[in-house]
């Protein structure tokens, strides 16, 4: 069982920067992979980033490459996503999942969710 919480979202501008955290109980943290979903208003739920056990590899969708990066920190049980140059069309619900064989792009493949924290991006 894994338990994760995320945190860090908020109103931020056009251009600007948030660091999203996730925190997970359980010592098995360091056994999943991690991912990164949101979902916009009124839009499916959508991979934007996911990081292997290890941390050693990462997946991003093509619309944030080189604007966000996620880590991820095994001794604390946590996991990250630093966003940069923010967009108002980056604004949604940001959920982290957990994900046993990963990190997979769907949804299914992920076993544990967060209940989600919000970023809006104002123009």
């Amino acid at each position: 069982q894994v338990r994760l919480v995320e945190s860090g979202g908020g109103l931020v501008q056009a251009g600007g920067s948030l660091r999203l955290s996730c925190a997970a109980s359980g010592r098995t943290f360091r056994n999943y992979a991690m991912g990164w979903f949101r979902q916009a208003p009124g839009k499916e739920r959508e991979f934007v980033a996911g990081i292997s056990w290890s941390g050693g590899s990462s997946d991003y969708t093509n619309s944030v490459k080189g604007r966000f990066t996620i880590s991820r920190d095994n001794a604390k049980n946590t996991v990250f996503l630093q966003m940069n140059s923010l967009k108002p069309e980056d604004t949604a619900v940001y959920y982290c999942a957990a994900d046993r064989l990963g990190p997979g792009t769907r949804m299914a493949a992920y076993d544990y969710w967060g209940q989600g924290t919000q970023v809006t991006v104002s123009s």
